[in-house]
């Protein structure tokens, strides 16, 4: 595990304030990716990691995060990127792997063939078809790469539009997990941007001079994911910091204050609902805030 110490006197449980201007980008970037990837000991000694690498500024961000934390552990892990090309991206992905590259970086780029016919054939398949057909590419790769993590290019964005998306239209208090496993255990995957917002991501992406590479999905407009972002951007203008609450709600859950009758006591019980270790974010000086 990432040994990165965490400072003293916190701020409440899952509070992640948002980017400074005037503090150091890579700083602030690797200082929350540490803080999760030691929280939830997402990397482990001789793991074997392969980033999913989709040419977007978040798995730049996650790449370079990743080989600049591998310089820095107290413990031995590979890092390598893959590329699945589900025909979708819009512009050449040659000049992302010339970016890989010159990092030192092996990468491989596969064209996904039932997933072309996917697109072929049935051009109006919606989010969740397109994720199994991608999962099933990127198990198969990386089982061929010899990877036993699988690192995901997730934001804490991600994770509030999941936990919103879920309560809205699944009925499940449910978002992403920072760490699972595979069906088979075979490999583990770990989202280390879970305190990354896009705002970090999209500074960083242009700050490294990164050649992204935009994905159609990406302009799809009707859908779920644009409808709940654009509840995000609405009340953001009036409360700022509504992404790191949603982040504090996650790991501060009461669940007799639910209505699933697993947890709802119905009698007289001690409570339970006190988390016993609250999650820490980021620490940066009141001053610079």
């Amino acid at each position: 595990m990432l040994n990165v110490p965490l400072a003293n006197g916190m701020r409440k449980a899952g509070w992640a304030p948002p980017y400074n201007k005037n503090l150091d980008l890579k700083k602030v970037v690797l200082h929350r990716v540490g803080e999760a990837v030691t929280r939830y000991k997402m990397i482990r000694d001789g793991d074997r990691v392969a980033v999913g690498f989709s040419g977007g500024k978040d798995s730049f961000t996650l790449l370079d995060a990743l080989l600049a934390l591998r310089e820095r552990a107290p413990i031995d892990f590979t890092v390598q990127a893959f590329t699945v090309d589900q025909g979708k991206f819009l512009s050449a992905v040659e000049p992302m792997g010339e970016y890989i590259r010159a990092r030192g970086v092996d990468w491989t780029y596969r064209v996904d063939e039932p997933s072309m016919r996917l697109a072929s054939e049935r051009p109006e398949h919606g989010c969740d078809t397109c994720s199994r057909f991608r999962r099933r590419a990127v198990y198969e790769m990386c089982r061929g790469l010899g990877a036993n993590v699988i690192a995901l290019g997730h934001t804490a964005d991600d994770f509030c539009e999941a936990f919103l998306r879920n309560a809205m239209f699944t009925g499940q208090v449910a978002a992403l997990p920072p760490v699972t496993w595979s069906r088979k255990k075979e490999f583990r995957l770990i989202r280390p941007l879970v305190f990354v917002t896009e705002d970090l991501t999209a500074a960083y992406a242009s700050a490294s001079g990164a050649p992204v590479v935009p994905c159609g999905c990406s302009q799809k407009t009707g859908t779920v994911r644009k409808a709940i972002r654009q509840i995000f951007a609405d009340l953001e203008r009036d409360h700022p910091y509504l992404k790191q609450t949603l982040l504090t709600a996650m790991a501060n859950v009461l669940p007799s204050r639910l209505l699933d009758l697993r947890y709802l006591p119905l009698e007289p019980v001690a409570s339970t609902d006190t988390p016993s270790a609250p999650l820490p974010l980021i620490h940066t000086p009141a001053q610079a805030e």
